[in-house]
């Protein structure tokens, strides 16, 4: 049995360490994609994971898969395909590790898993499906990931939606609205940034998760600020924080880090979502803002993921806030 299966984009990350004399950036390839990275902090924390991707037969998909395994992800779902090229994504870093993507995916393999490519019993085998709108952008993946979601409704799963908007990637930005709406009202459980909410709505995070418990019937909304720190809730209670001093220098994956750890503080509670109550909601937010500001300290995503004691231990410095978000 898994707790949660993902689909989505399993990639190489280009991360800039440096520059040469002509300006040009020295780059360090990490392995990322924003569901592998949220099932990488899962599975650390004590999930049991799987993964649907797709990645090329080239030298950096054979590394990623064997990446994945040794993270403990299955990679049962992951297929490999020798008539397309893994998905690369370049990272230009701000002042404050702010970080901006230029994609090498005009196809990328992630685009063209599909749906008739799914081995159907790992979602049959777990408790939640996750997603996001990477596999919303392009045929065949956009048809893989709607008919996934659907399949996992009608089994029961519990699903999970992070809509990670990367502009670069859309045609045109109302279809990207239109997507990320339709992720929203197929999902129980939303991550989304601050940033997301003010491109929807144009509200800020507490009317913005007010939005998705009233107007989508989310069961639990959990809304990021960067380094400003979280706030989560549901119908029942609401709790947020502010996030632990650390000197960030790739926030890269940071969101998805959020997500599994908060995600692994559900599994721990074994609560319906909608169910937590405000000692809990605050736990979940207080773990899941640390790991994500410990690992802006590290370069890449999956490689900063920290282990769960330093997590816990930073955890006693939280500053005291009642809104930061």
């Amino acid at each position: 049995m898994y707790d949660v299966v993902a689909l989505g984009e399993l990639l190489i990350d280009f991360a800039p360490i440096g520059a040469d004399d002509s300006g040009y950036p020295k780059l360090a390839a990490k392995p990322g994609g924003a569901p592998t990275n949220y099932l990488a902090a899962l599975t650390k924390y004590g999930g049991k994971t799987a993964l649907y991707a797709k990645v090329g037969t080239d030298a950096f998909g054979k590394l990623l898969v064997r990446t994945i395994a040794d993270t403990g992800i299955d990679t049962a779902g992951i297929v490999s395909d020798d008539s397309v090229f893994t998905t690369l994504a370049f990272v230009t870093l701000g002042a404050s590790g702010e970080r901006s993507f230029s994609f090498a995916r005009k196809p990328g393999a992630d685009t063209c898993l599909a749906f008739e490519e799914l081995n159907l019993s790992l979602i049959d085998n777990a408790k939640m499906f996750h997603y996001g709108t990477l596999s919303l952008t392009n045929q065949p993946a956009k048809e893989a990931t709607q008919k996934a979601v659907e399949y996992a409704k009608k089994t029961g799963k519990l699903i999970t939606f992070d809509p990670n908007l990367r502009e670069s990637l859309w045609a045109d930005l109302s279809d990207a609205k239109e997507q990320i709406l339709w992720g929203l009202r197929e999902a129980d459980v939303v991550k989304i940034s601050d940033d997301e909410v003010d491109f929807l709505w144009g509200k800020n995070p507490e009317d913005g998760a007010a939005m998705l418990l009233e107007k989508f019937n989310v069961k639990l909304a959990m809304v990021t600020g960067g380094s400003r720190g979280a706030l989560v809730r549901n119908n029942n209670a609401k709790a947020s924080t502010c996030c632990p001093a650390v000197k960030p220098v790739d926030t890269t994956g940071a969101g998805d880090i959020f997500t599994g750890a908060a995600i692994s503080r559900l599994l721990k509670f074994g609560k319906a979502p909608e169910n937590l109550n405000e000692s809990e909601l605050s736990e979940m937010v207080k773990f899941a803002v640390t790991a994500a500001s410990l690992s802006t300290q590290t370069l890449g995503a999956i490689p900063s993921i920290p282990e769960e004691k330093d997590v816990l231990e930073k955890m006693k410095s939280l500053p005291d806030c009642l809104s930061c978000v």
